[in-house]
């Protein structure tokens, strides 16, 4: 069977134009809208752009002072090690990358695959941690879409971060880091900062999301496989509206470290990005300095031939066509619709 791998992400605009980044948050506002509460589109439309004309003259300082978001470029060099590696053991598939926010977007990339004649078509959304307004949205999305245009051999990938190689990866990465410079991670002046991206209470306490279980989990993994007993987490939030988010926050964590120096890990995050880029290399380290820090970042991991291996067991069960569960994949309770599969469900 011919298949197509649809690799779901963000996006991010590659250049710092003003109309891009300001219909990019456009996008994101008003996907994003349900916390405002009731309002008609008209309104939330109108709403979102607003937002995103007040947000974008920061970001265009972002993405100028970055020379533009490489996330793009990241993704698709992974689309491509993935069509590789799985083209050389034989399988008749291709790979597309879907944004949600920039070209290329979720849809288009759906009719690609369609229009190249693929017979199946699975949904993977890139982001380690399940999260409602990312992976869930990316796939309903697709699925959307999909429904649409009367395609039903679509499967969906959810939550993925209980693969065992992945935490091991970014561990590795942390302590190839470490080592590099010079840092010993069980020094009693060293802190390991984990920083997560953030999220609205909403999601958490109304629609029921499970992200900063995750969250907490996950790290929890990281830190006992590099044996460091002792570390912080702080989430990095966008409070361009007022509305409560995740705590705590990762600027008020640094200025509580009590130690010379902080190694800071984003483990939200699977591509280099403005949130690492800027948010952390330039904004998060001068609040270290300013607290007196020492300020050491990990590296996303983007390349690491073990995140392709990752990739490739997920959609394994799918292409091979044979019982997902014996990947220990089970029916995805974030996104409770018949097809869509995790690893994080619980085992009832």
């Amino acid at each position: 069977m011919s298949s197509a791998i649809l690799l779901l992400n963000f996006g991010e605009p590659a250049t710092p134009e003003r109309e891009a980044v300001v219909s990019y948050l456009e996008r994101i506002f008003f996907n994003n809208r349900e916390i405002e509460g009731d309002t008609t589109e008209a309104e939330a439309r109108e709403r979102s752009r607003e937002l995103a004309e007040r947000r974008a003259g920061p970001l265009i300082e972002e993405y100028e002072e970055i020379g533009g978001s490489p996330l793009n470029g990241q993704a698709r060099e992974q689309a491509d090690a993935l069509q590789e590696r799985l083209q050389e053991r034989g399988r008749d598939v291709e790979t597309y990358i879907g944004m949600q926010f920039t070209e290329p977007f979720i849809e288009d990339a759906l009719d690609a695959a369609i229009e190249d004649g693929h017979e199946q078509i699975i949904g993977l959304p890139i982001y380690p941690l399940c999260g409602p307004s990312t992976t869930v949205d990316a796939l309903e999305e697709l699925r959307k879409a999909a429904d649409e245009r009367e395609f039903d051999a679509l499967q969906e990938i959810s939550g993925w971060h209980r693969h065992p190689d992945y935490p091991r990866l970014r561990a590795d990465a942390i302590e190839a880091y470490a080592e590099e410079r010079g840092v010993d991670l069980t020094d009693p002046e060293t802190t390991l900062v984990f920083s997560a991206h953030g999220t609205p209470q909403y999601y958490l306490t109304e629609e029921g999301s499970r992200y900063d279980t995750y969250v907490t989990e996950y790290v929890e993994t990281v830190a006992g496989l590099l044996d460091v007993d002792s570390y912080e987490l702080g989430y990095q939030n966008h409070e361009n509206r007022d509305i409560p988010w995740t705590e705590p926050e990762i600027e008020d964590v640094i200025e509580t470290v009590d130690a010379e120096r902080v190694v800071v890990e984003p483990i939200s995050f699977m591509h280099e990005q403005s949130e690492t880029l800027s948010e952390l290399d330039v904004e998060l380290a001068e609040e270290a300095n300013a607290a007196g820090l020492e300020f050491h970042r990990v590296p996303i991991p983007h390349d690491d031939d073990r995140f392709v291996g990752v990739l490739e067991d997920l959609v394994e069960p799918f292409l091979a066509d044979f019982d997902p569960a014996v990947y220990q994949f089970r029916q995805c309770q974030c996104r409770d619709e018949p097809g869509t599969m995790c690893l994080n469900a619980p085992i009832e």
